[in-house]
């Protein structure tokens, strides 16, 4: 049983848009309501995301940037708090957070299609050179 989970999330790691795919129709299937169930699957998939860069900075250059990708993210933390601060001159950690998660829904979906197309760019132009 163990292994069988393992091997659920590792695919989810390695392919995170079907991640997203698979959650956004469970979710459309059970609530009928196509905004909630693209809502819910954004915030559901974000850490997939967030570990298939992780991933892909292993495969492509062959070192752990976790530490990296952790500071960016509480980095980005810390400009939504202050932002949120002085916009509404109270912290409200609801919103906070979902403003943080969906941001870094966006960062580390844009930065996985980069770094997708760079690592077969690289691979191609590695093999065909070589």
């Amino acid at each position: 049983m163990n292994t069988i989970v393992s091997s659920i999330i590792t695919f989810f790691f390695t392919m995170p848009l079907l991640g997203f795919i698979i959650i956004y129709f469970l979710y459309k299937m059970i609530t009928k309501n196509s905004r909630k169930s693209f809502h819910k699957a954004l915030d559901y998939s974000t850490i997939f995301f967030i570990m298939a860069v992780h991933f892909l900075t292993i495969t492509i250059w062959g070192k752990s940037l976790f530490g990296v990708i952790l500071l960016i993210m509480i980095f980005i933390a810390m400009v939504f708090v202050v932002v949120h601060w002085k916009m509404n001159g109270e912290i409200v950690f609801n919103k906070v957070f979902k403003g943080f998660w969906r941001f870094n829904f966006l960062l580390f979906f844009i930065t996985y299609i980069t770094l997708t197309v760079f690592g077969l760019v690289h691979r191609a132009l590695t093999f065909t050179f070589s």
